[in-house]
């Protein structure tokens, strides 16, 4: 019994590590454009195509290919920043979210134009031994998740609280004017968050797909959903909030479908998330913030 609780601990850290990294591209979007970049999570499918592309088709080496969709994710970010949100700055909250909305399924729609609604099978390209620590057995692929999301998220912390940019982002958080006016480049800070988003999105559409090892044009919608919703429990535009709200989620869903119900995993997860947000509204480490009408 001990055994098994800790195997199903394991695989919730392994799948909330993906969310967690997914839900740090939507909060720091938000915290900076304070808008939602509801075609985040089809970004994790682009990256998982090109990651495809590049090995099964020009036959790169596994390290050259997974830098080519972190380029191509991070320069799309950009595009769809530059092309489908800049201009909407000024709208109303609704127009850019019906925006973000279209842009994610102009996304799915290119992807299965282009590669058919036919699943492709991809074999994993973490090949990584996994360990026995005493009864309980740790895969290659969960050691190498778990690796690989702690090295980027304390990276992140430490460029955001550390760096000349970072404080540029915090600054353009915490009032976009009055950061312009002291000279920081708003248009590039914003860019460079949404291409910072989205490579976080392409390491996730890596893990993603070498866990489940299958690709389709909609392998981003529900993973994107659900980190959305670890965003939101953790505080949205809180980047340790994000983080802890994945881990979280991945921890509650793997226990949920091990001890309860596979079919009913979903919607303990939202059934938290709608609890929290009643008991604490701005999530579990985010910050209340006052507003003067």
């Amino acid at each position: 019994m001990l055994t098994s609780i800790m195997e199903q601990l394991i695989n919730g850290l392994r799948t909330g590590s993906i969310y967690a990294l997914i839900a740090l591209g939507y909060t720091m979007v938000y915290g900076i454009a304070k808008m939602i970049n509801f075609a985040h999570g089809d970004i994790i499918m682009v990256g998982a195509y090109t990651l495809y592309i590049g090995i099964a088709l020009l036959h790169l080496p596994v390290l050259p290919a997974m830098l080519l969709t972190a380029v191509v994710c991070s320069v799309l970010g950009m595009l769809i920043e530059k092309i489908a949100y800049k201009p909407l700055r000024k709208a109303p909250p609704l127009a850019v979210l019906i925006t973000a909305i279209g842009m994610s399924y102009f996304l799915q729609s290119v992807a299965l134009l282009i590669f058919s609604s036919t699943p492709i099978p991809f074999k994993s390209v973490i090949e990584v031994e996994g360990i026995q620590v005493g009864t309980v057995n740790i895969s290659g692929i969960t050691i190498v998740t778990l690796a690989v999301t702690t090295v980027i998220m304390v990276g992140l912390t430490l460029f955001i609280n550390r760096t000349k940019a970072g404080s540029a982002m915090r600054a353009v958080s915490e009032d976009r004017g009055a950061a312009e006016l002291m000279g920081i480049n708003v248009n590039r800070t914003i860019s460079m968050t949404f291409a910072i988003g989205s490579a976080l999105a392409a390491v996730a559409g890596i893990l993603y797909i070498c866990q489940y090892q299958s690709l389709r044009p909609t392998l981003g919608a529900l993973p994107g959903i659900k980190a959305f919703v670890a965003a939101v429990l953790g505080g949205i535009g809180s980047v340790p909030g994000a983080m802890l709200g994945g881990i979280m989620l991945g921890l509650i869903e793997s226990l949920s479908k091990a001890y309860i119900s596979t079919e009913l995993a979903d919607a303990i997860v939202f059934g938290v998330l709608v609890v929290v947000l009643l008991v604490r509204p701005s999530g579990l480490l985010g910050k209340k913030k006052l507003v003067k009408v």
